[in-house]
């Protein structure tokens, strides 16, 4: 069974190495990977944003990222799942934990930027609801941006 528990700062060396195994694969490490990876406290929980990690049997088998943007927008960033667990949906159910952590914290609005390269990714987000926007953004490696437009049930 997948557990999503709240990052802790004993989790960064799992952060790092799992978000490493996918940027290496198929990019390579720019600064700003390797400043993120190595002290997510400065520049993800900090400024407002949070960190999930997956567990199976208490092992660590995945984490996202979820950076504060601006007030209510989050950006859906540093998703990574063990690769000899692809295919298990523990990609789907931090995504879907991470979607309602944003919708309890007020957002109306997830954006992230991705790889076309990366097809089950793309296929994950578009199933969660994500449509492509025009691109902008920090990463080198991106050529899609994507958007989540969350649904406040409470407003009149």
């Amino acid at each position: 069974m997948i557990t999503t528990i709240d990052y802790q700062p004993h989790h960064q060396p799992w952060f790092e190495s799992l978000n490493r195994a996918w940027i290496e694969k198929y990019f390579w490490m720019e600064a700003i990977d390797f400043e993120v990876l190595q002290h997510p406290d400065q520049h993800i929980i900090s400024p407002g944003g949070f960190i999930l990690m997956a567990t199976i049997d208490a092992e660590i088998v995945g984490t996202v990222a979820l950076k504060f943007v601006k007030p209510k927008v989050y950006e859906f960033t540093k998703m990574a799942v063990d690769e000899k667990l692809h295919g298990k949906k523990i990609g789907l159910t931090l995504a879907e934990v991470a979607i309602e952590k944003c919708k309890v914290r007020g957002a109306t609005s997830i954006i992230l930027y991705s790889s076309t390269k990366l097809i089950p990714a793309i296929s994950l987000y578009r199933k969660l609801g994500f449509v492509e926007v025009e691109m902008d953004g920090p990463y080198k490696r991106s050529d899609i941006k994507m958007e989540l437009k969350l649904v406040d049930n409470h407003s009149s």
